[in-house]
């Protein structure tokens, strides 16, 4: 059948010292295998840290490298790994959708897998929701936040950042920063409303989150550009006129 999308998704290993997880974190994945093979051990070394019994869902959203198989080797050393296939491009906002359903933990948090955002700031970030914040995000646009990156990507991000804060009154700084944790509950009770399926997924559920009063924290992070920073000319006139589609739908589907 045309536009048939087959998921797999691996349950996890479960014995008598497998609890259920507090935290789940998930890594968003197309056709990234090279970056897996750093993300996913560096990702268990910060996890265990954090929550020794955490869950890692990489959510591979058909890929054609062979980034699934990648997945798997690690499924069958470390039980604590699981991957969510799609045999069908689904997008990014989707694919994390999808993940965040079948999470277990009751903080769930992604991050890019190029791990452009420093990984070191995995515990603050969760730290903040243990804090009793309703969702976290980085920032590389606050004043203590460490970047690397080019010109010309740095002017589009803060022109169109600048653009939610005055179109969509947001009070974050900082809306795409691919390294964001949440409530699960709260998260759940939010994704309802988001449309979005792709890039703008990140700057919809930041902005839903401020307008139902949940709790967002913002902190500074150190980031550099990297492998996985995908985001093409097309990606970004198309967010732009999610901006504006968004904020039809808040002031005028009253949304």
């Amino acid at each position: 059948m045309p536009g048939k999308r087959l998921l797999h998704c691996s349950p996890g290993r479960k014995g008598p010292d497998m609890e259920t997880p507090e935290v789940s974190a998930v890594i968003p994945v197309y056709n990234d295998r090279d970056s897996l093979r750093e993300a996913i051990p560096r990702s268990i070394e910060a996890l265990a840290a954090i929550d020794p019994g955490f869950e890692l869902i990489v959510a591979e959203d058909g890929s054609a490298d062979g980034s699934a198989n990648e997945v798997m080797v690690w499924e069958q050393r470390d039980a604590r790994v699981r991957l969510l296939h799609s045999d069908a491009r689904l997008g990014r906002g989707r694919a994390l959708t999808r993940a965040f359903a079948e999470a277990r933990g009751r903080i769930v948090c992604y991050y890019d897998v190029d791990l452009a955002t420093d990984i070191s700031h995995l515990p603050e970030l969760i730290g903040a929701i243990r804090d009793g914040a309703d969702a976290a995000t980085g920032s590389r646009l606050l004043p203590e936040s460490t970047i690397q990156r080019s010109g010309g990507r740095e002017l589009a991000s803060r022109g169109y950042n600048l653009m939610v804060r005055t179109i969509l009154g947001s009070r974050l700084y900082d809306h795409q920063c691919g390294f964001k944790a949440f409530r699960k509950d709260r998260l759940m009770d939010l994704l309802p409303s988001v449309r979005d399926t792709h890039w703008f997924w990140d700057t919809e559920v930041l902005i839903r989150a401020q307008r139902k009063g949940y709790r967002v924290v913002e902190f500074p992070v150190r980031w550099r550009e990297g492998s996985g920073t995908t985001v093409k000319k097309n990606d970004v006139y198309r967010m732009g006129r999610s901006i504006l589609g968004l904020w039809w739908q808040l002031h005028v589907e009253k949304d």
